[in-house]
């Protein structure tokens, strides 16, 4: 295989149809390694000779799922992905065209519409969200259906990102107005966890996802730093893409227990890691970063 699509998931309602789009929109030499971290998927995940599947009865975590499904991997490159994604057609082809080693590539990401609400008695349709009280044409308070739509979102696009002094990550939109961003390969600072594509030897190097963060958060920052200060290069790969869905349907929240605590103890870390220099495979200092992408907002 050339590629290891890995997903991590845990309480996933989309994943089989996120594994079904990855086996249409990619070659023979693409394959997926889904990580069942506490659970089984419902609905199910077919049989398919691209597909290999690996339960836990316990969770062990997204960042350890990935290093997991990184272990088991052959392939020459590795791309992780949420379970939850629509993906362009030939996006692993495009995305192997375009790497150098030591880079890490992001696809230009899209809101994916997943589904649609209707309903039930004057039919009436409106976009995803949370679980609705009232028709918005209707009396109708009580009857409602999911109609799937699960289609990217044009015009949503999102190709470049940050974090802030504090390690959190942010959106950037107004980084595209910068001289050099309008090519098809442009550096990002930083970008979601929910999609990174990278040599699998190279990823190792990089000491994979490190647990010690947890099971979740910072997982954009965290590939991020590791990519840059290493001395590689991440970048968005505009030729291609996927489609993110957002969590707002009822029976698809946030799929780990997650308190503010370990979300503060995550950045605590991060920020110890990365702004104290303490990453022992760091051949650059942070604030090399931050004066790539000067000036970059909260860093003065």
């Amino acid at each position: 295989m050339d590629l290891s699509v890995i997903i991590p998931a845990r309480n996933e309602i989309y994943l089989s149809k996120t594994i079904e789009n990855i086996l249409e929109n990619s070659s023979e030499q693409t394959e997926v390694i889904a990580i069942l971290d506490g659970y089984w998927p419902d609905p199910p995940v077919n049989d398919h000779p691209r597909v290999t599947v690996i339960h836990h009865t316990n969770s062990i975590g997204q960042r350890a799922a990935t290093n997991e499904g990184a272990r088991v991997s052959q392939a020459k490159f590795i791309m992780k992905v949420d379970a939850h994604c629509k993906f362009d057609k030939g996006f692993d082809v495009k995305l192997m065209q375009d790497i150098e080693y030591d880079w890490t590539v992001i696809p230009r990401m899209y809101n994916l519409h997943g589904f649609d609400w209707m309903c039930s008695k004057c039919r009436a349709r409106w976009y995803q969200g949370p679980s609705p009280t009232k028709c918005q044409k209707c009396d109708n308070t009580t009857d409602f259906e999911i109609i799937d739509v699960w289609e990217r979102r044009k015009g949503t696009q999102t190709d470049f990102a940050r974090f802030d002094n504090n390690m959190h990550f942010q959106y950037w939109g107004d980084y595209k107005m910068r001289k050099g961003t309008e090519d098809d390969i442009s550096d990002v600072m930083c970008s979601v966890g929910a999609c990174f594509f990278m040599h699998r030897d190279r990823f190792w190097e990089l000491g994979g996802m490190d647990e010690k963060h947890g099971s979740w958060g910072q997982f954009g920052v965290e590939v991020a730093c590791k990519t840059w200060l290493s001395g590689g290069r991440q970048v968005v790969n505009k030729k291609t893409w996927f489609a993110h869905m957002f969590r707002t349907r009822p029976g698809f929240g946030f799929p780990y227990q997650l308190s503010g605590n370990a979300q503060d103890r995550a950045r605590e870390y991060s920020r110890w890691l990365w702004q104290g220099n303490n990453w022992n495979l760091q051949q650059r200092p942070l604030s090399w970063l931050i004066d790539k992408f000067a000036p970059v907002p909260t860093w003065s």
